[in-house]
């Protein structure tokens, strides 16, 4: 049987007496681990209890083909339903799977974990396409789903989240369920006694303040502000950021820029541009790139680009003044946004 996404959270809550086995894949391991708890749980209140509980590897299975068989068979000493839990399923346990599918004895709920599946792999397709078994897909959280987690985990504290904020923690998380509830952790222990959570408070604690720096340099390189970029340049050395590193992300953004460009002059539409882009521009930055994309041209960017690209060849080839190349580079690039928007004021 499979599990539609419109389906999971009522499977979750109930998984059905009938559903002998799940299997929980995907490639967000976090959440494959905290959806094959939730539906452990519904058979055992304590997946620590060695009486209640057992958990093998896929090793283990191939290893002893009746294992799966025999566990499942197993009475508990209290009574109830058992759960045996079994870790990094593939394809290769798809033969012992089956075996255990069609022998329908024993009462235990068998909960397997496996990483991302494709359509055609054997054990998915064993799982949805069996009347006593299911299958669950666990993909990185969209937008809605990572909200209601971002808030839920806030609220369960009574702490309020401005717009911006929870704006900022959407683009920031979202990967990984387990590291995006590590993250708001650390997050609700920094605000403390706060009752609310600031946009400053989730750039801090959570954002990458060397990434934060390198969007502050490529955004003032765009607008042609040459007193930012060296402020913006010397924090980024001072983090420990290369060069080359810093090299490429003012590419991405003029290439970025260019992608946009391109397409506004097509359609009219460099909002709707924007929009498109993947990742998407922060929030904060929205307006800021918008403008920044009406001041330059195709040939500008172009240009502009083949003096980083020189650049960053000068820095490898070198591997002397590589600082020095790249400040020259800025100085240069934001040089050619500087006579865009002369244009454009004069005109």
């Amino acid at each position: 049987m499979k599990i539609g996404s419109n389906l999971v959270r009522e499977f979750l809550r109930d998984p059905g007496a009938q559903t002998r086995a799940v299997l929980v894949y995907g490639p967000d391991a976090g959440l494959v681990n905290e959806r094959a708890d939730i539906i452990a749980r519904t058979a055992v209140d304590d997946l620590t209890d060695p009486f209640l509980v057992s958990e093998f590897s896929e090793g283990e299975l191939l290893a002893d083909r009746t294992l799966l068989i025999d566990e499942t068979s197993a009475l508990t000493f209290s009574g109830g339903r058992r759960v045996i839990r079994v870790r990094d399923v593939t394809d290769a346990a798809s033969p012992v799977i089956q075996a255990y599918l069609a022998d329908g004895t024993g009462e235990a709920l068998t909960v397997l974990r496996a990483g991302d599946l494709g359509p055609r792999s054997k054990v998915r397709r064993l799982f949805e396409e069996a009347k006593n078994a299911a299958a669950v897909a666990c993909y990185a959280d969209d937008d809605r789903m990572l909200e209601r987690v971002i808030r839920s985990a806030f609220s369960a504290l009574k702490i309020s989240v401005t717009a911006d904020a929870l704006a900022y923690l959407k683009t920031t998380l979202g990967a990984d369920r387990a590291v995006s509830r590590a993250e708001l952790e650390k997050l609700i222990i920094y605000v403390g006694d706060a009752k609310e959570v600031t946009l400053d408070d989730a750039i801090t604690c959570i954002g990458d303040s060397s990434a934060f720096n390198l969007d502050i340099l490529a955004f003032a390189v765009g607008d042609g502000d040459q007193a930012k970029v060296d402020r913006a340049y010397g924090r980024c050395l001072d983090e420990g950021t290369t060069p080359v590193s810093v090299l490429r992300i003012i590419q991405r953004h003029l290439t970025r820029l260019h992608l946009v460009l391109s397409e506004s002059n097509k359609t009219g539409d460099a909002s709707r541009a924007i929009g498109a882009l993947k990742p998407p521009v922060f929030f904060k930055y929205r307006d800021q790139f918008l403008d920044q994309a009406r001041a330059w041209t195709t040939s500008n960017i172009g240009a502009a680009l083949a003096v980083l690209l020189d650049a960053e060849h000068a820095v490898k080839q070198t591997g002397a003044q590589a600082e020095t190349i790249c400040g020259h580079a800025l100085i240069q690039t934001t040089e050619f946004a500087n006579t865009r928007q002369i244009i454009r004021r004069s005109a």
